[in-house]
Formats: structure tokens, sequence, C-alpha cells
């Protein structure tokens, strides 16, 4: 199979092929190579090649939805034994994993056949894919841009043709930042859907889940359908579809009564391509028959930037303490960002991070009631148009600063200075929209339904209540065929 052949399919169709016996699983993986051997050079979306455990896979019996699909994992929490799983961080630069995880063993199950790990931030901590171990995933629509994060090396991958759909995670925007960054689908299921184990019940204390990137929403769908399902360390019993959610995407979703907004605390004004982004969706949602309105925002996000923040500083702390154990690194094992967001987790008080924690209740109680009022909450995916490589790096002054005060135990200052409210000013301006759905464990999804003029994707977001994957991935459906946003692979020239 040549490449442009290759391209024009999505995961489905190309297990289809093989299933006609039109194409061999061996002729795939050596296609998704090929245009891998094109583009990462100037994407740097693969980090880590798994050419062995590849080859294995086309040469014995492969079964499922996606079986013979090439496919590439995330290399944060997605451990395949044997292989790399270094998580973007220094100290762990050339640790193997010692266990397959279960959403691995279900994508293997699936008949995927993995043959690299891709770009992630160290610790998926940015909604940039940056790290200082591998060096930046670049946006192949322009890449001097970010591809986001921090799934952004799996995006990149996508929206440059490498695999039609790859793994992909969300802690607090990290599915839906890059797919909107890419021009792609990006859904994160709601809490508790995704398996997390064999080692951990849930990630980030149920802030985190398991998911994909693609260009079509039936490989979404057939994605989501090949993963759920109960685990033994589950932390509770899920409801899940009463039957798969690929087979109800032509079902028509009914009238929604969407409520839309481009507003958020963190910005003094909304972009204008977001509100663009939004108006536009509203419009064509309203051709469709969906009753539409603009809406004040349901909740208070400013304080829910600073909740998530807080949790996130903490598990900063708990992870890299824990891999100074295990590894006996220093400081150097970490990024200087990295270690500052640990120190600022260490300063919180037990009665503070418990606050943030049952502050939980109050954003989600904000979101239900909107619910209660509205079928599904719109906004834009991103804040701005994706942001040039290099934009949110700490300046060197900064970072000596830093190193001084981590070594001298004196990061409290930080807060006497500002500086907490200084970093989620910066670093969640730009994706403002998407923690809400984190911090209340609702399934939301981004559709690339808007560029800007210079034709850099910018996603919108549909936030809906709890089990409400199918409504999202059915109205996802429909618009897909209203306005298809299937687009030219980007041409690619060496960064």
């Amino acid at each position: 199979m040549d490449v442009e052949e290759y391209l024009r399919h999505d995961g489905l169709g190309l297990a289809e092929l093989i299933a006609s016996g039109q194409v061999t699983a061996s002729e795939l993986l050596e296609a998704a190579r090929s245009r891998a051997k094109a583009v990462n050079p100037a994407i740097n979306a693969i980090v880590a090649w798994l050419d062995d455990h590849a080859g294995q896979r086309v040469a014995g019996e492969l079964s499922g939805p996606f079986a013979g699909v090439p496919f590439l994992l995330k290399d944060l929490h997605q451990d395949l034994a044997g292989t790399q799983s270094a998580d973007g961080c220094r100290a762990l630069a050339g640790r193997k994993a010692t266990k397959t995880d279960t959403v691995v063993q279900r994508w293997l199950d699936a008949g995927l056949v993995v043959f690299g790990k891709t770009n992630t931030p160290e610790f998926g901590s940015k909604g940039v894919t940056e790290p200082v171990l591998f060096g930046p995933a670049r946006n192949p629509w322009d890449l001097q841009r970010t591809p986001g994060g921090s799934s952004g090396g799996s995006a990149a991958a996508v929206a440059a043709g490498i695999v039609p759909v790859a793994a992909a995670s969300d802690g607090g925007g990290s599915i839906r930042i890059p797919a909107a960054c890419n021009g792609l689908v990006g859904l994160k299921p709601g809490r508790g859907l995704m398996p997390a184990g064999p080692v951990e019940s849930e990630q980030l204390n149920g802030l985190a889940t398991n998911g994909v990137i693609s260009r079509t929403v039936r490989d979404s769908a057939a994605m989501i359908d090949a993963l759920i399902g109960p685990e033994p360390v589950s932390p509770f019993a899920t409801a899940l579809p009463d039957r798969p959610l690929a087979e109800q995407l032509d079902e028509a979703p009914g009238t929604l009564r969407i409520g839309y907004t481009a507003r958020c605390a963190l910005r003094e004004q909304p972009h204008p391509e977001a509100v663009r982004a939004v108006e536009r969706a509203a419009e064509l949602l309203t051709e469709l028959g969906h009753e539409v309105e603009e809406v004040d925002p349901p909740h208070d996000d400013r304080q829910l930037g600073r909740d998530f923040l807080l949790m996130w500083f903490v598990h900063q702390a708990v992870e890299t303490d824990r891999i100074r154990r295990e590894t006996g690194c220093g400081d150097e094992g970490f990024e200087p960002d990295t270690l500052m967001m640990a120190a600022l987790g260490r300063m919180a008080g037990a009665a503070e991070l418990q606050q943030a924690q049952e502050r939980r209740r109050e954003h989600v109680a904000a979101l239900a009631g909107f619910h209660g009022r509205y079928d599904l909450l719109l906004t834009p995916s991103l804040g701005e148009p994706p942001i040039q490589v290099g934009s949110l790096e700490t300046p060197p002054s900064l970072q000596a600063i830093s190193r001084v005060l981590v070594r001298t135990r004196t990061t409290r200052v930080l807060r006497l200075i500002g500086m907490v409210d200084q970093i989620v000013e910066k670093n969640l301006a730009w994706v403002p929209y998407t923690q809400l759905a984190n911090i209340t464990g609702r399934p939301a999804i981004s559709l690339p339904l808007h560029r800007t003029g210079t034709g850099l994707p910018l996603g919108v977001q549909f936030v809906g209540p709890l089990q409400s994957e199918a409504l999202l991935l059915r109205l996802a459906r429909q618009l897909e065929v209203a306005a298809p946003w299937t687009q030219p692979t980007p041409l690619l020239e060496a960064a």
C-alpha cells in the first residue's frame, strides 16, 4: 500500500481493508513507518520506536475491530511491558516498563499494532509538549506552533498522517487541547469509564482518564467501545452504555438545548477567533434544528483554575518524591518548572488541599444546575489559536530564582509576591475552558469546526452531563456530516 492510499482511510477503514484481504497488516505497518520517516523529523511526535514488538504483532494472528491497524501509545502512564516508560522525565530516561497497563492490553486485544510511543511534557504537566528530554513536538499545520499538550505528540502524529488514531490521556484538557490545535476529534470520557489498572485504581484522584485522538467520530466511538469495562481495581462500578457507541452514531441526537459562551475570568476579553468559533458552531447547530443561546459561564472558573492547579502541584510533589526514592536522582532529574510546581505543592497544607477537594462539589453542583436547563455546554476548546513553541517557557532569570528558592526551601515567598496567581494566568489563560470537565468528572468532546483565516485549527468543546458520551458522539456525527472537517494532510518541511 502506498502512502497516498494509506492516508485516505481512518482506522476502521484500514481494518476493513485487512479483513477483506486487500492489504496485510505488514503492508499497513510499512506504510505507517514510511510516513513517520518522512514527517517525524519535522514534528518530533514519536520519541520511542517499538519495531520488535510491532514485527511480532504483524507476524501473528490478530483479531478485533482494529485488527492490523498501526497505532501509537502516549509515553505517559500507558505502559507496555519491556518498552520505554519515560513520562517525559530525564530521571526516567531509559526506564523499561515492567507491566502492561490494562488500557494498553485492551488496545492490543482490539488488534492494534503498536510501533511507537509519542512525545509528552514531563508528567503531562502542561498544555504544550516541550520536554527537555525529547525536545518540543510541533504542529503539522505550522511548525512554529505547538500541537498542544499533554497528548501533543499523539495529535501531531494523527494530523500528519502517521496513524489515523492514537492513544491519549486527559487530566486537564490533554485530549481536547491537542485535538483542537491539530483539527482532530478528541473525546474525554466521563470519570471511571476508562480502565486505569492494574496498579492504579484511578488517575490523579479521578481527574485524569485515558482515551484517543482521531480524525473521525466513528474511530473515537469504536475505540471507547474497545476500552470500557470493569476491572478489579476500579474504585466504583460505573454504568456502561446499554449497547456499543459505534452502533448509535447515525441515530439523530434529537432537538438539543445548548448554551454557549466564550467568556472566562482568566481573560479580560475572549480572543476574536475563539468567539467566532463558538458563534459559527451556534449558527450551524441552529440550522440543524437545535435550540442555542448565549449564556454566562455556569461556574467560578478563576476559583476552579486555582483548585485545579493546587491539586496538580500536590500531585507533582508526590510524583517527584517517589521518583527520587526509586532512582536516587536529585534536582537534576527534573525540569525547573516541575521542581517549582512540586515545591508549591509541598507548601499546601492538608486543610487547604481538602478545601480544594471539597469545592469540587460546588463546581459539580454548578454544572449540574446548568445541565438541568441545557443539554450541553458549548465553549471554545482553546482560548486562542495554537501558540508559538516556547511561548510558555520560563525565562532563564526566573528559572535561576526558582532554583534558589527550591534549594533554600523559601518558595513561600512566591505566594507573597502573587506568583501562584501569575502561574494560573500564564498557563491556563490560553486553555481556560477544559479543566471544568476534569474537576467535575463529566464527559467532553472537542470537534474541529473552526479554522482561523491563516488555516490554524481552533476547535469547539461540548461538555455533557454524566453518561452523555453517546449523546456527544451522536451530535458529533451529525456535525461531521453537516460540515465535514476532513482536510488535506498538511505539507511538512523541516523545522
